[in-house]
C-alpha cells in the first residue's frame, strides 16, 4: 500500500511573514561609566578633579561603543558633569545615554524601529517572533506595533503553530 503523496509547508504557502525583532537589535559592545568613580570619597564632586579624571579617560576603550553613564553612589551630581563626560565620547562612541544598560537598550531599540523600513509589511500578515535568545525591552514591541498596525492586514504574536493574534485590519 503505497500511496504517493506530496508533502507541503502550509505557513510556507500562507504568505506570513515571520518578523524577528533581534534582527534589529544593533551590534556592538556596550559599556558602562559610573561616576561614583569620579566622585572623591565616591560622595562629592569637586570641579577641579571631576575635570582631570574625566581628562584622563581613554577614549580607546570606549571606541564604536554603546555607553550608558549613570551614579551608583548615594550623591547628588550636577547636570554639568553628564555634559563633560558626554563632550569627551561624543565622536568616539555610537551612543552615548544617561542611565542604566537597560535604558540603553530601550533608546537602541527605539531608534532601530524609527528607522526601519516596514513598508515591505504593507497589507501582510505579519507573525512577530515570540521567543528569542536576545533579551528584548518590553517597549520595543509596544513601539513595533505602532509601527505596524496602521500597514499590515494581521498582526500575530508567537510561533506559527502557537500564535496570539493581536489585530486584524
Amino acid at each position: 500500500m503505497s500511496e504517493e503523496f506530496e508533502i507541503r509547508n502550509k505557513v510556507a504557502e500562507s504568505g506570513l511573514i515571520n518578523f524577528d525583532l533581534t534582527d534589529l537589535v544593533p551590534k556592538g559592545v556596550r559599556k558602562g561609566i559610573d561616576l561614583k568613580d569620579f566622585l572623591f570619597m565616591e560622595m562629592i564632586l569637586k570641579e577641579k578633579d571631576f575635570r582631570e579624571k574625566v581628562a584622563a579617560i581613554d577614549v580607546e576603550e570606549y571606541r564604536d561603543a554603546y555607553v550608558y553613564v549613570y551614579n551608583s553612589a548615594d550623591a547628588i551630581v550636577p547636570l554639568w558633569a553628564y555634559f563633560l563626560i558626554t563632550a569627551k565620547l561624543t565622536g568616539v562612541t555610537k551612543k552615548i545615554v544617561f542611565g542604566n544598560r537597560e535604558d540603553l537598550e530601550v533608546i537602541l531599540m527605539h531608534n532601530a524601529i524609527q528607522r526601519h523600513d516596514f513598508e515591505e509589511m504593507r497589507g501582510k500578515r505579519v507573525l512577530v517572533k515570540g521567543c528569542s535568545d536576545k533579551e528584548i525591552p518590553e517597549n520595543a514591541y509596544i513601539e513595533l506595533v505602532e509601527q505596524l498596525q496602521p500597514l499590515v492586514k494581521s498582526l500575530m504574536f508567537g510561533e506559527a503553530c502557537s500564535n496570539v493574534p493581536i489585530l486584524k485590519n
